[in-house]
């Protein structure tokens, strides 16, 4: 774990991951109650990696659109 991270932009990681974070913090304070921390924490990490990939597949479909758009990359 200490070498992917160690791998890894920091400034990268941390712009993209600190939006998808914050909101998956949010929605699990708000609405995450199951009156177990473990729960809770496991909660989260699935709503913060559920909320990565849609953010991951949002930016693909994105760039897709941009480079098929007349003058793009493609």
């Amino acid at each position: 774990m200490a070498t992917l991270i160690r791998s890894l932009n920091t400034t990268a990681l941390a712009a993209r991951q600190l939006v998808v974070f914050t909101v998956a913090w949010l929605l699990a304070e708000s609405f995450y109650k199951f009156h177990s921390f473990t729960l809770e924490m496991l909660a989260f990490l699935a709503t913060w990696g559920l909320l990565d990939a849609v953010s991951m597949w949002v930016d693909r479909f994105t760039a897709r659109r941009e480079s098929a758009r007349p003058g793009g990359l493609l």
